[in-house]
């Protein structure tokens, strides 16, 4: 009990900071600089680099981006009218798809660390926000022509006059 210092004042920390410093030391991923940081004796925060996702994850990237892709050639080459009715919301659905699929990638991308398929996917939700702007603008009076959501009904013509007897 008489070993110990009554006070803190007495205590001498830059001994007992060499204690730890070799404790550190016999450590088998010991670092030479721990502990020496760029301030003088305050420890800096040592960061473990991001893992890269496996073959698997890196393929899975892939396959939906070659998904989202062919969706959106599709999208361009659309072979119906979607001036209106129900033709036009099916069109906004394959919009609305081809977002997801494109933000879907970007977030799978993103974890497998993958660049050139983040950037495609990026493009892939701009390519379908964009579609969605040319569908959308004019049905809301933002473009200069102005477009309808539903078509109108068919008139039917009058029935032929029937000649009298």
């Amino acid at each position: 009990m008489a070993d110990k210092p009554k006070d803190n004042k007495e205590r001498d920390w830059d001994r007992e900071m060499r204690e730890v410093d070799k404790l550190l030391a016999k450590l088998p991923e010991a670092d030479p600089m721990l502990g020496r940081g760029p301030l003088g004796g305050i420890p800096t925060v040592r960061m473990t680099p991001g893992t890269v996702g496996g073959g698997r994850d890196v393929a899975g990237t892939w396959l939906k981006l070659g998904l989202g892709l062919l969706l959106g050639v599709g999208m361009l080459v659309w072979p119906y009218t979607h001036v209106c009715g129900a033709k036009l919301f099916l069109y906004m659905l394959g919009i609305a798809m081809l977002i997801v699929a494109g933000g879907w990638t970007a977030m799978a991308s993103w974890r497998a660390r993958q660049g050139w398929a983040h950037l495609l996917a990026l493009l892939l939700v701009w390519w379908g926000l964009s579609l969605a702007g040319a569908v959308v603008l004019p049905r809301v009076g933002y473009a200069g022509q102005q477009a309808i959501w539903l078509c109108p009904e068919p008139t039917t013509p009058p029935p032929p006059p029937v000649a009298p007897n």
